[in-house]
């Protein structure tokens, strides 16, 4: 957020030294950003107050500085330096600087979410209604995210809904969370023609999209349509990642087609992440299948990803399930001699250790 200090953004170049030309959106215009990120927000906000020396205390330096008190969660201080009644000694309105503005209310809603205060959200949300705040498709996009997050899918279609009366265009962001929710309330079916009504719309789908359905599909255990929607992926240009394959990867439930589509990952230049390896390992193991464990941890190895301690614990379990002690043992020890935390396993004589004393 902070960027280079010493450049000057404004021109595209280095202040010269020893210069006696005020530090435009250089130093002074960014040091409230290295507080607030280093949250000292007294520091912070002394130091934007002190902009007004150099003409640079305005309303864009303003909402920078709320933006970053929500980002850092400091969001009570940002909403006391945007509503209460203190923020009058500061001249704010004299500066030109909105605190009722549209922008001030999504900003300090975005920070609430962050924090997952959802009181707060709402609370927040009926005061832009008290106070006439006008909402834009960046407020509504945030409070349906806000709604989906908090186990609320059913009201996120009601705000879908208002938006559509309002004549409010939704975006591709919008779009992708009013299909995960209405998906969730009223069926991948209905999620699947909103995601029509989209394309016919104008508005392209991007990988968020075809994730979240897929998603759904792989949840109602229509494989083949979300096959058929993983092709198209490919065929539009839209690379498929790795969150694509974990929808399939979490659902499947058959061992050779886990593995194929572990194949097709790699082969399309989806990098598989460790969380990804120890997503396999943990399926097979509890399926009982050694060999395709082990057949993971050669491929996780052969793409140079060391593993860590989930992956280590995995794959001990995995052969301790099979009886293979001594070769758990083997990666017991190797894991513990790379400082990783071991699982104590009454099966390897393996203790907890705690303030320095051992427990079995």
């Amino acid at each position: 957020m902070t960027g280079n200090l010493h450049w000057n953004s404004s021109t595209g170049s280095k202040p010269i030294a020893g210069s006696s030309t005020p530090p435009k959106v250089t130093t002074a215009s960014l040091t409230y950003l290295r507080y607030v990120s280093a949250h000292l927000v007294k520091e912070a906000i002394d130091a934007f107050d002190k902009l007004d020396d150099f003409n640079l205390r305005d309303e864009i330096s303003f909402l920078n500085l709320v933006d970053a008190l929500c980002e850092y969660k400091h969001v009570i201080e940002a909403e006391e330096l945007c509503f209460k009644k203190k923020r009058d000694i500061n001249n704010y309105e004299l500066l030109g600087i909105n605190v009722e503005g549209t922008k001030i209310y999504n900003m300090i809603l975005r920070g609430w979410f962050k924090m997952k205060w959802w009181r707060k959200c709402r609370e927040l949300w009926e005061k832009m209604d008290k106070r006439d705040v006008q909402k834009d498709l960046y407020s509504y996009s945030i409070y349906m995210d806000i709604q989906c997050k908090s186990g609320k899918p059913w009201k996120a279609v009601k705000l879908y809904k208002e938006m559509k009366k309002k004549g409010i265009q939704l975006d591709v962001v919008a779009y992708n969370t009013i299909i995960r929710a209405i998906g969730i309330s009223e069926g991948v079916d209905v999620a699947v023609r909103l995601y029509k009504e989209m394309i016919e719309l104008g508005c392209q789908p991007n990988v968020v999209t075809f994730n979240t359905i897929v998603k759904l599909l792989c949840e109602n255990e229509r494989f083949g349509e979300a096959h058929k929607l993983l092709n198209l992926m490919f065929r539009k240009g839209c690379e498929p990642n790795v969150i694509t394959y974990h929808c399939f990867f979490v659902c499947l439930e058959k061992p050779r087609e886990v593995l194929k589509l572990f194949d097709r990952m790699i082969e399309s230049g989806a990098q598989p992440r460790m969380d990804t390896y120890v997503l396999l390992m943990r399926k097979f193991e509890r399926w009982g299948f050694l060999r395709p464990v082990l057949l993971i941890w050669k491929k996780m190895k052969e793409q140079g990803l060391s593993p860590d301690e989930f992956a280590y614990n995995a794959l001990i379990d995995a052969l301790l399930q099979k009886g293979l002690v001594d070769m758990a043992r083997k990666y017991d020890e190797e894991m513990l001699s790379k400082g990783l935390s071991s699982k104590p396993r009454a099966e390897l004589g393996t203790k907890l250790q705690i303030e320095g004393s051992y427990i079995s």
